[in-house]
């Protein structure tokens, strides 16, 4: 069974062959050979209609299109008439496959293209979480609230006026990474600070520490109340995250 089928195979292939040789022989060329030693006359332009009709009238003359010829003869001598009668390439059959093939590709590669970048945009669970709404209206005079930003835990802080003058009277020049109050802030009244301590990453506690802001009990990091780094491992200040006030009691956060 196995020797029939190759064998019939075999006969396939041949036939194919002998099918696309024949088709190939008696195929009419799409272009001349050129012939740089023709006559400048055989070369012309007037070899093809260059006459054409807009609002009856001609575009170039007979005449004209004689005297109109490329340099090297190199166009003229590969161009054939389009009403030659031995032409059997079907020269238009094959233009209008390959412009419609070429629509079809770009068309194909716009949409490849579109999709790729849908799939790049972030979708609406992630837009979601790209922003976090805060209600100030129930926050208190010293109290400091938590609120998830991201999956990062964020510090939103009421500060007293004690507090905001405590924290201005501070001398920058001093500390380790030095940074104005007013710079960290919006309204001196709030102080938003991303909870992660920037010595390895972990959780400060609020409203504790030697300067009475944020203390990691990782490693000992003490951070005053505008979240400036005073004491321990930590190289920063406390990250503050992009924010913007809505209204007097809203705050978006991202």
């Amino acid at each position: 069974l196995i020797a029939h089928s190759h064998g019939l195979w075999s006969s396939v292939v041949a036939m194919f062959s002998r099918l696309v040789r024949s088709g190939l022989r008696h195929r009419a060329p799409l272009f001349k050979k050129a012939s740089y030693l023709a006559p400048a006359s055989t070369r012309a332009f007037s070899q093809i209609p260059v006459v054409a009709e807009r609002q009856g009238k001609e575009l170039v003359s007979e005449s004209e299109a004689d005297m109109f010829t490329s340099k090297d003869g190199y166009f003229e001598g590969y161009q054939l008439p389009a009403s030659d009668p031995q032409d059997k390439s079907q020269r238009n059959f094959v233009y209008f496959v390959t412009g419609g093939a070429r629509v079809f590709y770009a068309s194909a590669a716009r949409l490849a293209l579109i999709k790729i970048v849908a799939s790049l945009s972030a979708s609406a669970d992630v837009l979601a979480l790209s922003a976090t709404e805060v209600d100030l209206s129930s926050i208190e005079v010293g109290r400091n609230v938590t609120v998830k930003f991201r999956g990062k835990p964020v510090f939103v802080r009421r500060r007293s006026q004690e507090e905001i003058d405590e924290a201005n009277a501070v001398n920058v020049a001093e500390l380790r990474d030095p940074e104005e109050d007013s710079s960290r802030v919006e309204k001196p009244e709030w102080l938003l600070v991303l909870g992660v301590c920037t010595h390895l990453g972990c959780v400060p506690i609020p409203n504790a520490g030697a300067f009475g802001g944020y203390f990691c009990p990782c490693h000992g990091s003490h951070y005053d109340i505008s979240g400036r780094i005073r004491k321990g491992p930590a190289p920063s200040n406390l990250e503050v995250p992009k924010y913007q006030f809505a209204t007097d009691t809203k705050l978006i956060i991202g």
